[in-house]
């Protein structure tokens, strides 16, 4: 177990819109009171890195934390990391399934977001192990 970051900030999105949060409940079917909850659990948690928002605001384009539809920031990037790594954050083990789709949400912040995150957004994982992330919770890969 190699410890790589931290948690920077959490959100969710119940039906009523988006909400940053001091801690996250997760399942087998990904975050409690999220309304992808028990939906495609290959894309139950959404990772990105601090770096995705520092490569937009390099762009020109200055995007608040939360924007990109992330459940989970930190100040790691996973990104070069293959699908099956698992990583352990809080008491929750989480596995890599694919890196984030680009979706088209992203150009209503801007016209030129989706093409500069193409391969920066984030990565999706499944959750493995159930349990609770909190704020500021270390990061780390599972050997």
């Amino acid at each position: 177990m190699t410890k790589v970051g931290n948690i920077s900030s959490l959100f969710y999105s119940p039906l009523s819109g988006r909400i940053t949060a001091k801690e996250l409940l997760l399942d087998t079917k990904g975050i409690v009171n999220d309304k992808h909850y028990d939906k495609e659990l290959n894309r139950s948690v959404l990772i990105t890195s601090l770096e995705s928002y520092e490569l937009a605001k390099k762009h020109g384009i200055d995007v608040h934390y939360g924007a990109l539809g992330e459940n989970i920031l930190i100040d790691y990037n996973p990104y070069h990391l293959p699908a099956g790594s698992r990583l352990k954050i809080g008491n929750v083990i989480l596995e890599i399934s694919q890196p984030c789709t680009l979706c088209k949400s992203l150009t209503n912040i801007d016209t030129k977001l989706p093409k500069i995150l193409k391969n920066d957004r984030g990565v999706f994982t499944k959750v493995i192990e159930a349990g609770s992330i909190t704020l500021g919770d270390n990061i780390y890969i599972l050997d």
